[in-house]
């Protein structure tokens, strides 16, 4: 039986909603609207873009039932319904996300405004504001005209280490005096690079262009400069540093050569048009204040050598050169696809401390990614000198840097006078808590410091908390360290002389990303980098883009190309990486299968279950045979899935050969498989370690009717040879924490994650981490491996606090969380959950608080979607089907299933 008053709070909470929401007709709007999954962006390169938008209100159960959208090259035609390229016309359609494009072609530097009107299942009409695109310039003759140019000297070598001083670049020029209608500057200057124009920074994007393989494509950057160019006399300057293109090591990197710049400035007038480029009538200087920039090293910048006034008209460069005409690079030019990184947020020191010698300590109390800007009162010809780290040496008064190997990490100002300056590095970052600065002749305050935290630009769209505070700091530690990871491609680490794109660390981690941070364009250019990066015969390199280049032909670092494409459908409903990286999963799938599998068995595998936890706390890796999982099991199990996933990537296609293909390999796989390394007698697989276990029954590979008993002895290995704690490296812990939660043993998945002893994430907080460590054990083990920021080992942890704690999950039915499951699940220990996630369709809460007996459950469901709401029968919560917002109720093996509209829902029980 359901308790009335139960009942009766429940449909209350939902007419009180509904009563707000009918008081007028403006309640529900439209917000956040995007072309290509930007707002207003510039230099669009797609041909048929994708138009986003959000329904937003307090009504309940809105529903898109119909949407228009209109194209025009003017604001002022758009407002008419005029001259439009594209009016889609009114369409009976729910779909307000990646609407694509389906008007005439889209002309090259072109800027186009949109609008689209919705009408809801309440008769609302609602249009939205105007908003706007420019397309890249994607036609070869658009650079024609213009040069690579920069200065062609060679840089130095220091014990491995390459030094180069960045590079200074203008040219002035005219412009008529006819009024300026538009001006768009197109610019690419790698490795990194700042542009200015009359003495004015354009943009605030930090580096310049994203990193790629260079060989195959460089990237562009599009500005609208309209307003800092001017009738007359103009200049326009860029600074350019190395970045990724000039190796940061002479051996052991890929290099493609010195620093380079092309750059077209186009101007329409009133009376026409004027394009200016780059061409060897530039100036070029590398005598300036940055004679040295390098992101293992850091960066020197001497004030006595700063230029002046040299981004300003007028400026005297007779003693500059004539710029080079550089080699272009041999990858195509193309427009970038996801943002650059901004500084993100700014962080002031807890605490400056003397060290002693004329040393200050200071410490950000966060380990963090980024650079320090200083104010500080300087000597003339007396360099400051600031060197960075994560951790200090027991002492507290030295930095522990043996975990950076040979990367220098030090930043030194050289002061033009004596006085005040204001200062931060260009074109280098560090991953650090301490800064030891020296050179001063008093002791600074932390007013004197700011941490400019940079990562790529995007939104931050979660948020967890919970009555555990171990849980409460391992989100912080995985918010600090995956952002900090952000470097155009998601990076291993960030303070080392390593700072690379591991394919392994993210092939699950990349799904628990998504719900913190909006990184699907991130991810979408990352695919591109992997297949960008891979050989001519198939094989995909582990770290991608390739400045490492590791073509180890094994399966299980490769599969975050596959799986994160995969998550990029699934979580943004994005599946045009599928389409469009497809030949290349197709292409390494038919080169494993021929060079790497014997009798339906993959042979080969170079990292293992890497990372599982050592029975020594000096060790790096396992030296116990018992906790080693085999390669080949890894492998198989791992390509065993990559087939289940292009079975539904060939369909997605429409190449139903290539499914059935799939689907007949992986059968014979999985038959193969389980003669080999299947147990019967004992349900184990091979040795019995936790990770061959867990993969076998997560991915789907255990016989009919074994699942209880492979699960068993997975809690059996966790419970008694590991204690409880984690059992596995980071192939094993990509599914554990859902695994045991799936199966049946919520508190021992529980257990696992609220630890603060070896191993555990809560043991690093216990150690003074603020982010995640790239060792269970990496306060002891050796230091050539030991960074405090990685993200590897979160495995599927953050995916379990979204989709199981707090129960936010897309339904696996639909994609993007246009329909959504919640279906949270209840530690005994823990009291409460109060979770966001700002999905493609707008914010999904949930908050759950239990007191004694009681739960209370509050539910927000976005507008334009709806959500299986999932409980156990023995909470007794049953409200009426046909209420306000509530489509259906059914029970069924112990469950009761509510089918909610959007809005915000309040369940209660007292049978908790």
């Amino acid at each position: 039986m359901i308790k009335k008053n139960l009942l009766a709070t429940f449909l209350i909470l939902c007419i009180v909603g509904c009563s707000t929401a009918k008081t007028g007709k403006d309640n529900v709007k439209l917000i956040e609207l995007q072309t290509e999954m930007r707002e207003n962006p510039e230099g669009i390169s797609v041909e048929n873009p994708c138009f986003s938008w959000k329904l937003s209100g307090n009504r309940q159960d809105v529903m898109q039932t119909a949407c228009k959208i209109e194209v025009a090259t003017s604001e002022k035609d758009l407002k008419e319904g005029k001259n439009l390229i594209w009016s889609s016309g009114k369409i009976a359609s729910e779909q307000s996300l990646l609407f694509e494009y389906a008007g005439k072609q889209l002309d090259s530097g072109k800027k186009y405004f949109w609008q689209v009107v919705v009408w809801t299942n309440a008769g609302d009409e609602i249009k939205s504001k105007v908003q706007y695109f420019s397309t890249a310039i994607n036609s070869a003759s658009d650079w024609d005209m213009a040069k690579w140019i920069g200065i062609g000297d060679s840089m130095k070598v220091e014990n491995n280490r390459t030094i180069l001083p960045a590079r200074y670049l203008r040219r002035e020029f005219e412009v008529g005096t006819s009024k300026i209608l538009r001006a768009m500057l197109y610019i690419s200057g790698v490795g990194s690079s700042m542009p200015y124009i009359n003495g004015k920074r354009i943009g605030d994007d930090v580096f310049g262009p994203l990193p790629t393989w260079y060989d195959v494509s460089v990237p562009y950057l599009t500005y609208d400069v309209t307003g800092s160019v001017r009738n007359g006399r103009n200049v326009i300057g860029v600074v350019l540093g190395n970045g990724r293109f000039l190796t940061m090591r002479k051996r052991g990197m890929v290099s493609f050569g010195v620093p380079r710049l092309i750059a077209v400035l186009k101007v329409e007038h009133e009376n026409g048009s004027a394009t200016y480029c780059t061409d060897e009538e530039w100036k070029a200087t590398n005598k300036g204040p940055i004679t040295e920039n390098n992101e293992f090293d850091g960066e020197k910048y001497d004030a006595r050598l700063e230029l002046g006034d040299w981004t300003k008209v007028g400026y005297d460069d007779s003693e500059w050169q004539k710029a080079d005409v550089m080699e272009t690079p041999k990858g195509k030019l193309t427009a970038q696809l996801s943002p650059c990184l901004k500084v993100m947020k700014e962080i002031k020191p807890v605490s400056v401390k003397s060290a002693g010698n004329g040393r200050y300590i200071v410490d950000m109390g966060q380990n963090m990614v980024g650079y320090l800007n200083v104010k500080l009162n300087v000597k003339k010809d007396k360099p400051i000198t600031m060197k960075f780290a994560e951790v200090l040496k027991p002492d507290g008064a030295e930095l522990y840097l043996d975990n950076i190997r040979s990367a220098q990490v030090t930043d030194i100002y050289t002061p033009a006078k004596n006085g005040k300056i204001a200062w931060e590095p260009a074109f280098t970052y560090h991953g650090f808590q301490f800064v030891e600065i020296s050179g001063l002749d008093y002791e600074p305050i932390t007013s004197d410091f700011t941490g400019k935290v940079i990562y790529d630009e995007m939104a931050t769209t979660g948020t967890f908390e919970s009555s555990d505070e171990t849980l409460n700091k391992i989100y912080h530690n995985a918010y600090w360290g995956i952002c900090g990871n952000y470097r155009g491609m998601p990076t291993d680490c960030p303070q080392r002389d390593e700072r690379l794109g591991w394919l392994g660390d993210r092939a699950t981690g990349a799904h628990g990303e998504s719900f913190i941070f909006n990184n699907a364009l991130l991810y979408n250019k990352w695919l591109i980098d992997i297949e960008e990066s891979m050989n001519e015969a198939g094989s995909i390199s582990v770290v991608s883009p390739r400045y490492w280049t590791i073509f180890n032909d094994d399966v299980t670092w490769p599969s975050a190309f596959f799986y994160i494409a995969d998550m990029l459908y699934n979580q943004f409903g994005d599946g045009r990486s599928i389409k469009e990286r497809y030949p290349a999963m197709k292409k390494w799938v038919e080169h494993m299968s021929a060079t790497q599998m014997k009798d339906y068995i993959m042979l080969k595998d170079t990292y293992g279950d890497w990372c599982m936890p050592p029975e020594k706390m000096e060790l790096i890796h396992s030296e116990d045979p018992s906790r080693k999982t085999k390669g080949e099991v890894l492998s198989t199990t791992v390509f065993y899935s990559i087939l289940q996933l292009m079975q539904k990537f060939a369909n997605m296609n429409n190449i139903p050969e290539d499914a059935a293909k799939y689907k007949d390999l992986a059968a014979k796989i999985k038959d193969a498989y389980n003669r080999k390394f299947f147990n019967q007698e004992t349900a184990q697989y091979d040795n019995n370690t936790v990770t061959a276990n867990i993969l076998s029954l997560q991915l789907g590979l255990v016989p009919e009717g074994y699942e209880e008993k492979v699960f068993k002895n997975i809690v059996d290995k966790t419970e008694s040879d590991c204690k409880g704690h984690v059992s596995t490296g980071v192939l094993g812990i990509q599914h554990l924490m859902r695994g045991l939660t799936q199966h049946g043993n919520l508190e021992l998945a529980y257990k696992i994650a609220t630890n603060t002893t070896y191993p555990s994430w809560g043991y690093m907080i216990e150690k003074g981490a603020t982010t995640i460590w790239e060792l269970w054990n990496g306060d002891t083990a050796n230091p050539a491996m030991n960074s405090r920021n990685h993200v590897m080992l979160l495995g599927d942890l953050i995916i379990w606090y979204y989709e199981n704690l707090a129960g936010i999950k897309n339904d696996p039915s639909n994609i993007g969380f246009k329909k959504i499951l919640m279906e949270p699940v209840f530690p005994e220990k823990l009291n409460f959950v109060n979770a966001s996630y700002d999905s493609p369709y707008g914010k999904i809460a949930s908050h759950w608080k239990r007191e004694g007996n009681s739960l209370a459950w509050e539910i927000t469901i976005p507008a334009n979607t709806t959500a299986t709401v999932v409980l156990s029968t023995k909470f007794g919560i049953k409200p009426e089907q046909n209420s306000e917002g509530i489509h259906s109720v059914k029970e069924a093996d112990g469950k009761v299933f509510i089918e909610l509209g959007s809005g915000k829902y309040l369940l209660k029980s007292s049978n908790f």
